[in-house]
């Protein structure tokens, strides 16, 4: 049996009718909305004069854009609400990067004079959690670069090791371990050092000069005849 549209007399009964009726055509427009992707504005007076309204996206931007189609044509020119809405989000904008950059000034150590001490210990606070933060990043920067440092040095160490065996192992060359600990004194002496070996060398040389030299002289002495 379909309900007989007409004005509900019983002003309690009116009210309930009014508030389940409103939720549903806000929830319907909320479906029309969704389901063909359109822009949906609703608004209500209730008898007492109180507003309700339901919209898509923002009900300001959908009135409008209902006003600048007023009359099938569609106007290039923004409306003064439009103009009026943009305006307020320029200032409020504006207002937001001024104290934006208030804050940053202030921890920055500068603009301080107007500050209680209550927003001083806040600030305080906000500077002492933002150093920490720095200073645990830096020390593992460090930490990191001091690893990749030590790595590329054990790396080195076992580039150094490997060519020095391979010049061991070349042909013609001695790859007994007498050589490889030759080449280990070579290179701890450096350039222009005597090693131990050759100065037996040398000293085993002088004395073969010098006993050659007394057979000679002896040689020389029988056949003068002389004693």
């Amino acid at each position: 049996m379909k309900i007989k549209i007409r004005k509900i007399d019983y002003l309690p009964a009116r009210q309930v009718t009014f508030s389940k009726r409103r939720r549903g055509i806000f929830k319907k427009a909320g479906e029309l909305s969704i389901l063909c992707e359109s822009e949906v504005a609703v608004i209500i007076f209730s008898q007492t004069g109180k507003l309700f309204d339901f919209s898509s996206s923002s009900t300001k931007d959908v009135i409008a854009r209902y006003n600048s189609h007023v009359g099938g044509e569609k106007s290039d020119q923004p409306t003064l609400h439009q103009l009026l809405l943009e305006k307020e989000n320029n200032i409020r904008l504006s207002k937001e990067l001024e104290d934006k950059s208030c804050k940053l000034r202030q921890m920055k150590g500068v603009d301080l004079e107007d500050l209680d001490l209550g927003e001083l210990q806040k600030l305080e606070k906000l500077v002492e959690a933002s150093l920490g933060r720095v200073i645990q990043t830096k020390e593992e920067k460090i930490t990191s670069e001091v690893m990749a440092l030590e790595k590329k040095g054990a790396e080195l160490i076992e580039a150094n090791n490997q060519l020095s065996q391979k010049m061991v192992m070349l042909p013609g060359g001695d790859s007994g371990p007498e050589a490889i600990l030759e080449l280990e004194n070579l290179n701890n002496i450096g350039e222009g050092s005597v090693t131990s070996e050759s100065a037996t060398n040398v000293t085993t040389f002088s004395n073969s000069s010098l006993s050659l030299e007394d057979d000679c002289s002896d040689t020389l002495s029988l056949k003068l005849g002389l004693p």
